[in-house]
């Protein structure tokens, strides 16, 4: 290519360049767009993260504790535990050490998690049964025990599903969207504040000895996605004011298995890998395998004799003698037709014509079986008669 024809060529590019960035500048327009990553691991990771961020902002001392080891070092006065977690696990004398915490003067939070059961006459929440707090569904109730519980009102209610919190010196109540499916009862009647919506009865507050214990159907409000709706952050601090917080997360007593695995993990590792060899060594063979048998060797006694072992094996010795006896009866049908109908001592007497065997034989041939297993002796005569039997007829 000569050196004016590498010239133009050039300037056509530059040219078809400049003429795509023109029109590309002239087209383009800026935007933006948000992308969501969902919440934070911290969030994720805590679904409460939002109530303790509030609370250290009303200026409340909050900590986060993952077991009930916490109380015996924890103060009972000026103190409120939020236990937020399943207690499932949690044993009796746990729960006696939470409720003497809270009789010295500590502030109990807790989440009514069991049914009552009227059939044991428990809930199988331990606290819940201590307390005297019995919880129900909503659909369950009797209207006329719905009229009788306290706080409510035969007015209208704008708004039912919502529980309403009145205070004294409040033109209006406070207002939680608590789940109305479940309702609280004070079988014992020690409750001095509570909270209801149209149905239910959602929130109890008792004293127990110098403490006070709070009883709530459902933790939800206080989640990171729910404490902005309505007053449940306002809640939240109502019942935490002028304590500082504890927030219990994790109620249940660790099995041992999950104490090694936090404790001893390469332990464990260590012993699963013992574990695998020494199954692996159980199952190996010991010595060479045995080569097949030639099938030029094998003859039709052999395969009889396997045969016949098998039978035994797997049906036993009643049901080979009893082919047997059958096997007779049918040949004697042939000869003597009607050998059927007969009674079995007709059979015998006609077995013994047939054959011409004393009735000795006849009778130990066909004579019932019985129940237990015979000796290999034993089994190995009565086969014997019965062969004979046959052979005769």
């Amino acid at each position: 290519m000569s050196r004016r024809a590498g010239f133009f060529t050039a300037m056509v590019v530059l040219l078809l360049v400049g003429l795509s960035a023109i029109y590309l500048m002239q087209n383009l327009q800026p935007y933006q767009e948000t992308v969501e990553h969902g919440p934070a691991p911290e969030v994720a990771a805590n679904p409460y993260l939002a109530a303790e961020h509030f609370l250290r902002q009303r200026g409340l001392s909050v900590q986060q504790v993952d077991g009930l080891d916490v109380l015996d070092k924890l103060p009972s006065q000026g103190q409120t535990l939020m236990l937020l977690a399943d207690r499932g696990n949690m044993t009796p004398r746990q729960a006696e050490h939470l409720l003497q915490w809270t009789a010295n003067g500590g502030h109990l939070l807790l989440i009514a998690e069991r049914l009552w059961d009227e059939e044991e006459g428990k809930s199988g929440d331990i606290l819940l049964d201590l307390l005297g707090i019995e919880q129900y569904m909503s659909d369950d109730l009797e209207e006329e025990e719905a009229e009788g519980e306290p706080g409510e009102t035969k007015a209208e209610d704008d708004y039912p599903d919502l529980t309403k919190l009145y205070l004294q010196n409040e033109d209006a109540p406070a207002y939680i969207a608590f789940d109305t499916d479940y309702h609280l009862f004070d079988a014992q009647n020690r409750a001095h504040a509570w909270a209801n919506s149209a149905k239910a009865t959602h929130l109890l507050q008792l004293y127990h000895g110098e403490g006070l214990v709070t009883v709530l159907s459902d933790p939800w409000i206080w989640q990171n996605t729910r404490i902005g709706e309505y007053d449940h952050a306002w809640l939240l601090w109502y019942l935490s004011q002028d304590s500082a917080v504890t927030l219990l997360y994790r109620a249940d007593q660790d099995n041992l298995f999950s104490q090694l695995l936090r404790n001893f993990p390469l332990a464990l590792v260590v012993l699963v890998l013992l574990l695998a060899a020494a199954l692996w060594h159980a199952g190996m063979r010991h010595g060479p395998l045995l080569a097949p048998a030639s099938r030029a060797r094998r003859q039709l006694e052999e395969h009889l004799r396997a045969s016949a072992d098998f039978l035994l094996r797997r049906r036993g010795q009643h049901s080979l003698l009893q082919i047997l006896q059958q096997d007779i009866k049918r040949r004697a049908r042939r000869r003597y037709p009607g050998f059927e109908k007969l009674g079995v001592a007709e059979q015998w007497q006609v077995l013994g014509r047939l054959t011409r065997l004393p009735s000795r034989s006849i009778s130990q041939a066909m004579r019932p079986l019985p129940k237990q297993r015979l000796s290999a002796s034993d089994f190995t005569r009565q086969v014997a008669h019965l062969q004979t039997l046959r052979n005769a007829l």
